[in-house]
């Protein structure tokens, strides 16, 4: 093991050498190690697919093993996202998907559910296979377990939110929380719940699955006060991911709730766009603002910008304003500094706009 370890090292401070990067310039070291195996890089962090099961009609589950580039840099706790990048006809896509695994894992598990229009969920369901290697950016997300875990939790989700409470769920299980579960799941039939056989062998939690657009189940209907009643009444704390109905159901009917939706939020364009010049200056690409996003807008030009979740979380589409006024769809901050980073999904321009893309 020693041996292993002190060879790592040195291969990894000889591959990171000034004098390697000179000889292998302009393109890297990474260019030339990954000819031999995708994942051997120094740098770029990856993934290969070890396994990939299509348990329900709408989903499939891959597990990863991440290269040293991943795993030396990140750890994701249990409810927090990562971001995954495939190459589809030649362009590269990026999306946020929660791991499924308990927190510390060697290997990333990740559930994803097939979205109608869900161009890169569609890729992964029918084309994923064993050997395929994925690109790895990041973690991020505040949707996780406190430090000082409360004594009755109950876990909700809808759909496919149940890949980051279901990795709340595990670890908690694993270090021995001796505290009340419930775990309350929400699909639309029986056959597309995942997860469904190991959460009915788990000991220790009371499990409730509502089917949607089915008769069967154990709970009829939506989320309410029956629901509740059902799981735990008066629980220490919530933790929901799902669509925003179900998380604004739970935080009508219980405090100390902790949420995450899955549903980036559809933002209306403004009647009455500036008509700005928004300038793409690396590509020498200008438009007239239209009062969409600057992702859109650059979209919409021709370009293919890097981005993830659309929704401003994941910060996989950030990009260099060099110049001009923006407003965050998000927040609704207006800023006019030059030079500042910006998430160019939820950003749109308020005036004539420079941006480094």
């Amino acid at each position: 093991m020693f041996t292993q370890t002190f060879t790592r090292t040195i291969a990894k401070r000889v591959l990171s050498s000034d004098l390697v990067d000179l000889l292998t310039g302009p393109h890297g070291v990474d260019r030339y190690t990954e000819l031999v195996t995708p994942t051997w890089t120094s740098g770029q962090a990856r993934a290969k697919v070890t396994d990939v099961r299509r348990t329900t009609p709408r989903s499939v589950t891959l597990t990863l093993a991440p290269n040293p580039a991943f795993t030396e840099r990140y750890s994701a706790k249990a409810g927090q996202f990562v971001n995954v990048t495939v190459e589809i006809d030649g362009r590269m896509h990026s999306r946020c998907y929660s791991p499924a695994n308990v927190e510390g894992s060697t290997e990333i598990e990740l559930t994803i559910g097939v979205h109608d229009g869900g161009l890169v969920s569609s890729y992964l369901y029918e084309r994923a296979r064993p050997g395929m290697v994925v690109g790895l950016d990041g973690v991020g997300g505040d949707f996780v377990l406190p430090d000082e875990l409360p004594r009755r939790i109950l876990l909700i989700s809808g759909g496919s939110g149940i890949t980051p409470v279901m990795a709340m769920l595990r670890t908690l299980l694993a270090r021995g929380h001796d505290g009340e579960i419930a775990f309350v799941h929400y699909a639309r039939s029986p056959e597309e719940a995942c997860y469904r056989q190991e959460l009915a062998a788990m000991r220790g939690v009371r499990v409730l699955h509502g089917f949607t657009r089915s008769g069967s189940g154990d709970l009829n209907g939506r989320f309410g006060a029956e629901h509740l009643t059902a799981a735990m009444p008066e629980p220490d704390a919530v933790f929901v991911c799902g669509p925003d109905a179900l998380v604004a159901a739970v935080q009508g009917l219980c405090e100390n709730v902790f949420t995450e939706s899955f549903v980036p939020p559809v933002f209306e364009p403004p009647a009455d766009p500036t008509g700005g010049r928004v300038s793409f200056a690396d590509s020498k690409v200008d438009v007239t603002d239209d009062g969409r996003s600057l992702l859109e807008q650059a979209e919409s030009a021709g370009l293919k910008p890097q981005n993830g979740c659309r929704m401003g979380i994941c910060h996989t589409c950030t990009r260099r304003k060099t110049s001009g006024t923006v407003r965050n769809l998000v927040t609704g901050a207006v800023s006019t500094a030059p030079d500042e980073d910006v998430q160019i999904c939820v950003t749109v321009p308020v005036g004539d706009v420079d941006i480094a893309l």
